[in-house]
């Protein structure tokens, strides 16, 4: 993520944001997402905000790597969970078959449409073979802003298993919820589990 005005949005709202509770869905799917790794496997929470989800992943006994590209959410969650987070974008991950599992949850959704192709690209050559990669998304069509200024790029559930599939990764579980974004705007989720070829 690179927009600046999303940036300055969470710059000013990061520890507003860390005190949000997650919810009983976001929680069972993290779950989830941990039980598919193997123990102490490596795991990285790409986008990581205020690390509640990489701070679960660590007390599960992953080795995770968190990246933020808001430095001040980075130290918020520095300071809630006592996590190490790199602050980096997602155009920064070069890793290769380096992690067993990548956790995207509602972060990659601020990249713009037209990046979205090498981002995944990127998250699957840093997965390793068989390696997972779970992501959440807002459906929808097109780019916009929020109440907030944030930019977000909106998804159709076939569009964007066809992104995946293009980029290498073979969804596996598809999950749709209604939410409601940190604008008070009401919206459709989109989550997806994806698997590296083996």
């Amino acid at each position: 993520m690179s927009d600046a005005d999303t940036l300055a949005v969470y710059a000013a709202r990061a520890e507003a944001y860390s005190a949000i509770h997650h919810g009983r869905v976001a929680q069972d799917r993290l779950a989830a997402f941990i039980a598919s790794l193997p123990a102490g496997g490596t795991a990285l929470d790409l986008g990581c905000g205020p690390g509640w989800a990489a701070a679960g992943m660590a007390a599960a006994g992953l080795c995770v790597t968190a990246l933020d590209a808001c430095p001040e959410m980075a130290a918020a969650a520095r300071a809630r969970y006592g996590i190490k987070v790199e602050v980096a974008g997602f155009a920064d991950l070069q890793a290769e078959a380096a992690f067993d599992g990548i956790w995207a949850h509602f972060s990659l959704l601020h990249a713009p449409r037209a990046a979205l192709p090498a981002h995944l690209a990127a998250i699957a050559r840093a997965l390793r073979p068989g390696g997972v990669f779970a992501v959440a998304m807002k459906q929808g069509d097109g780019e916009a802003r929020d109440r907030l200024g944030r930019f977000y790029t909106y998804v159709t559930p076939k569009g964007f298993r066809a992104e995946l599939e293009r980029a290498g990764l073979t969804v596996e579980a598809e999950e749709t919820e209604p939410g409601t974004g940190f604008d008070g705007s009401p919206f459709a989720s989109l989550y997806l589990l994806a698997r590296r070829a083996g």
